[in-house]
């Protein structure tokens, strides 16, 4: 009896220390992938977005809003960025510097957003770049080529390729490709046109051409016949360099036709777009553009973004609105890898390289932080802006 009972308080002290031994023991971590106590978030990133829907730009204005709702509806229908959809938060600043100001102030207080695209212009993006620098918002701008938009500071990068490279581009053309020795241009008097008129003319005089007459015109301006009329009779050049938006340069080149001066034309990613087409009609055959998108790419990501479009909007896109369209796509592809946090997007924005987009490949963005891209050359063949051929030389594109 005795024996019997000393061998089962042995055996409840063993049990006693086993469960003290487990019960103690920590407890299995949660899998790898899973926050304890935390749900996973899945509210919407929201972006937002700004472009002239209404005013004198409202043509670029509606491709570029097309493209930012193109790209943010094709990315939710792939299930978001890493689970959470994107919602676009956007505003028309009718090419409006002042109503700039205030989108650009409800941004950064007041929508909770993550990051910002700037569909307009450089006057409206120049504005607002210092607002959302100070607030630490990433802005990309979609094809906003004054030097000023990305001086604002390290959180403002520019989709397309600076002012400078564009105009060097175009009198590499009217220079060293056409041979052309006696040119005239024609520029919009604003910070697109100075831009580019001053670049083209740099790198024109240096190679022994001379810019023979520069007329500036003001965005209301659509009768040349003066302008056209001294370069017919006085000024005699063998080239016209068009640095204007795509009215502009549609009514000179209708006009230059008219009135029988046989020269060469080219033109910027300004006339890149079919209203131009429409309103030049036949007289825009031969008309050489400097642009960011090559509609003959064999890219397929470029293929698969014209027909989309196209499918959606029943009309072709253009330089603006694939600009806009990359600009989201650089956008989803750093967020999808860092995160929604401010400055690290920021980061990854500046770090990126060799990133196929729709406008060709994206080898880096510059110290000033444009896009450093080859430049496409497209000319109007049959209607259609056809490839012409592309600058990719260091000395121009590395600005």
């Amino acid at each position: 009896m005795y024996k019997k009972t000393k061998r089962i308080l042995s055996l409840l002290l063993v049990s006693i220390m086993l469960v003290a031994l487990f019960g103690c023991a920590p407890k299995p971590s949660a899998p790898v992938d899973e926050e304890p106590g935390e749900e996973e978030n899945k509210e919407p990133i929201r972006i937002g977005f700004f472009a002239p829907v209404t005013g004198p730009a409202a043509a670029d204005g509606l491709s570029t809003t097309n493209s930012a709702e193109l790209a943010v509806s094709i990315i939710n229908e792939k299930g978001g960025i890493n689970g959470r959809l994107v919602e676009l938060v956007k505003y028309d600043d009718g090419f409006d510097t002042k109503q700039a100001v205030n989108i650009a102030q409800k941004l950064t207080t007041k929508d909770n957003v993550t990051a910002v695209v700037s569909g307009s212009y450089s006057g409206p993006t120049r504005v607002s770049a210092p607002i959302f620098q100070e607030a630490g918002m990433p802005m990309l701008a979609g094809y906003a080529i004054h030097p000023e938009v990305t001086g604002a500071g390290d959180f403002i990068f520019s989709q397309s390729f600076a002012g400078a490279v564009q105009g060097k581009a175009a009198a590499k053309v009217a220079v060293e490709m056409l041979g052309k020795k006696r040119i005239s241009i024609i520029a919009v008097d604003v910070d697109f046109g100075k831009e580019l008129s001053e670049s083209f003319t740099e790198y024109a005089e240096a190679r022994g051409a001379k810019v023979v007459s520069v007329d500036k015109v003001a965005m209301a301006d659509l009768e040349f016949t003066p302008i056209i009329t001294k370069l017919k009779e006085e000024v005699k050049p063998d080239l016209i360099y068009m640095a204007n938006y795509y009215e502009h340069s549609a009514e000179i080149t209708r006009q230059v036709k008219k009135m029988g001066l046989d020269v060469p034309l080219i033109g910027t990613e300004g006339a890149d777009s079919f209203q131009f087409l429409e309103i030049a009609g036949k007289d825009a055959e031969g008309v050489i553009i400097t642009t960011n998108m090559n509609r003959d790419s064999a890219d397929q990501g470029t293929q698969d973004f014209i027909k989309s479009y196209i499918d959606k909007y029943k009309i072709k896109p253009d330089m603006v609105g694939a600009s806009v369209y990359d600009a989201f796509q650089v956008l989803f592809k750093v967020i999808g890898d860092v995160g929604t946090d401010k400055v690290a997007i920021k980061n990854a924005i500046a770090g990126l390289k060799d990133f196929e987009t729709v406008t060709g490949k994206l080898i880096e963005y510059a110290p000033t932080r444009s896009a450093i891209k080859p430049v496409q050359l497209q000319i109007v063949k049959d209607g259609e802006f056809r490839f012409y051929g592309e600058i990719d030389d260091a000395e121009i594109i590395a600005q």
